[in-house]
Formats: structure tokens, C-alpha cells, sequence
């Protein structure tokens, strides 16, 4: 079964991102009104603010866990 990838505009992205930080609903609520997967709207966020919630710190160069886990 082939699937459709569906594109959409700019201006549409700006304003669900701009629903998600005015409305006080979550973003898995807003994803959900919309018709997106919530991932696809915390990408959106990211790129369009710069932000998209709490992330993991970045892991040292040697693979192991972050300093302040030890």
C-alpha cells in the first residue's frame, strides 16, 4: 500500500505552532486536532522557535553516560 505524503505550507506550520503556544492545551491535543503525528508538530516548533521542550543533555566523547549521572 503506498501512502501520500502530505505537504504543507509555511503558513500553516507558523500557525500551529502559534496555536500551540497560545492556546494552554498540549502539544499531543493540538497534533491530534490537526490531523498531525505530535512529532511532526515538535519538529515544526523546534525549527520555527528554536525550542521544543526539555531535551537530553549531549553525551561526552566517550560514549558513556553524561558526567552528572555518574
Amino acid at each position: 500500500m503506498t501512502t501520500t505524503r502530505r505537504i504543507f505550507t509555511d503558513e500553516f506550520k507558523q500557525e500551529a505552532v502559534a496555536l500551540l503556544a497560545s492556546s494552554g492545551r498540549s502539544l499531543a491535543q493540538i497534533a491530534r486536532e490537526l490531523g498531525l503525528q505530535p512529532s511532526v508538530l515538535r519538529k515544526w516548533q523546534r525549527r520555527l522557535t528554536g525550542s521544543g521542550g526539555p531535551s537530553m543533555p549531549p553525551r561526552p566523547a566517550s560514549g558513556g553516560p553524561p558526567d552528572h549521572w555518574r
